[in-house]
């Protein structure tokens, strides 16, 4: 298998094209697989950075890879990095933030749509009984 197709397969190394094999600094990347934090390549020509696969790198930056060797990994400024994740701690502290659902609440709001609904059928029909002629018509003034 020549070097183009092991970077296909995800089976060896990255091996860059001068042939030398990337230089690790730490465990980070090791760490992040450990923990579940899935593995994301470089994008190929062409390609844009989806909603999942930006999800996979903060994933992974979150699990404590280094910001610095997932840049050089992914070709990416650091700054693009540290964004992403600045976006999604900032979504997961509004999220957290949420108040629950109280079902006696939802209850009561739900009886009260209701007795909206009904109240406004029935302003309707007595707006249409006043239009039609008869002891409740409008009568015009002489």
């Amino acid at each position: 298998m020549n070097e183009i197709e092991d970077r296909k397969t995800g089976d060896g190394p990255v091996v860059s094209e001068g042939g030398r094999s990337p230089f690790t600094l730490s465990t980070g990347h090791a760490a992040s697989v450990a923990l579940g934090a899935p593995t994301v390549e470089p994008l190929g020509p062409g390609q844009r950075w989806s909603a999942g696969r930006k999800r996979a790198v903060v994933l992974r930056l979150l699990a404590g890879d280094s910001v610095e060797l997932l840049s050089r990994e992914l070709g990416l400024p650091v700054f693009k990095l540290e964004q992403w994740r600045q976006k999604a701690e900032a979504a997961l502290d509004s999220a957290l933030k949420e108040r629950e659902a109280n079902a006696a609440e939802d209850g009561q709001l739900a009886a009260a749509l209701r007795r909206v609904g009904e109240l406004s059928m029935e302003n309707e029909l007595l707006r249409s009984r006043i239009e039609r002629p008869g002891p409740l018509g409008r009568r015009r003034s002489r």
